[in-house]
């Protein structure tokens, strides 16, 4: 059995939240469970590689230190990076207990707003620790309060063994209505990447370089395939890959190839699709990218959002873009 603790708090000595996770760690520990800590404020640059992190995970704890006014944002981006690349199967296996104290107001919101969010991914969540310390000493010194911690892990111990049951919620009906994103399986060495493609502009610059290199023999490829192809490059793959999700989704994509010049338009109303190359003063969805990337994805080997993971996409509307790999499911080979 596995346990991810996610500290969301800055590190400081006199930060109870550390101690707290200490004293849960000493009772997992003692129980023969693994116990996995990712201090995010060690880990800013891989915060979006976490979400890979959740498949050895039984259980999950979701620890914020309150210094003025809400959980803070590195735990809002740790969310979020599950919210889009979590594994929502496995997710809605996996138990979640918060843990908030608050040098400041806000502990319960803090703990609710901790609970709500993964009910809203999925999961199952049970109460768990709020406290409000003044005292840094007094608080973790009193026996009582350890006693009250110990009593917590143990708890969180038999949700997990013994695969907790829950009442169904709103939020979990929420959820059923939402698009969720799709999932993207990470390796670790595919996770490794995506950390260095976050932090390291060297990275960026030698995968561009290659993908360069790649688009130049992609180009006479595909060069002498359009001499014996009736339709433009690319049209025949996005009109048999259409798979429409929404009669009310509407947007006109603009596939700009920055290798040759060209543009892709691809308008999308009321589950119809109309495609054709040129110019457009609509607004669009703007979409950079180059042929060679373009054919590894609609040749099923790559996905939209995993080439905007690695950076040979570039796109300022995410919240469009990401629902390409909806619209247009592409198999390998078609």
């Amino acid at each position: 059995m596995q346990i991810n603790v996610y500290y969301g708090g800055r590190g400081l000595i006199e930060d109870s939240t550390l101690f707290v996770i200490s004293k849960l760690t000493e009772v997992f520990e003692e129980l023969r469970i693994n116990v996995v800590c990712y201090k995010l404020y060690e880990n800013k640059n891989e915060i979006t590689a976490l979400a890979s992190s959740l498949k050895n995970a039984d259980g999950v704890i979701l620890a914020a230190n309150i210094e003025w006014f809400g959980i803070g944002g590195l735990l809002h981006e740790l969310l979020d990076s599950f919210w889009i690349y979590g594994d929502k199967a496995k997710i809605a296996k996996t138990v979640m207990m918060p843990v908030v104290i608050a040098h400041a107001q806000g502990e319960k919101e803090g703990e609710l707003e901790l609970i709500k969010a993964w009910e809203l991914l999925g999961g199952k969540a049970i109460n768990g620790i709020s406290a409000y310390v003044t005292d840094q000493t007094a608080f973790e010194t009193n026996i009582n309060y350890v006693k009250i911690i110990e009593g917590k892990a143990e708890e969180m111990y038999r949700a997990v063994n013994q695969r907790l049951t829950t009442f169904p919620t709103s939020n979990h009906l929420l959820l059923q209505g939402q698009k969720v994103p799709g999932n993207i399986d990470l390796t670790p060495e595919e996770s490794d990447q995506l950390s260095k493609y976050v932090s390291d502009d060297t990275y960026v610059k030698n995968q561009r370089q290659d993908i360069a290199e790649l688009s130049e023999i992609f180009k006479g490829m595909m060069e002498n395939n359009d001499k014996n192809d009736a339709e433009p490059e690319f049209v025949r793959n996005f009109r048999m890959n259409f798979k429409p999700f929404d009669s009310e989704f509407a947007a006109i994509y603009a596939f700009k190839f920055s290798d040759t010049g060209k543009t892709l338009l691809a308008d999308i109303s009321f589950n119809h699709l109309k495609l054709s190359y040129g110019e457009t003063d609509k607004p669009c969805v703007q979409v950079t990218l180059t042929r060679g990337v373009m054919n590894k994805i609609v040749t099923g080997r790559q996905t939209f959002q995993g080439a905007f993971m690695t950076g040979d996409v570039v796109t300022k509307d995410f919240k469009n873009y990401r629902v390409l790999d909806q619209l247009f499911q592409f198999e390998q080979g078609i």
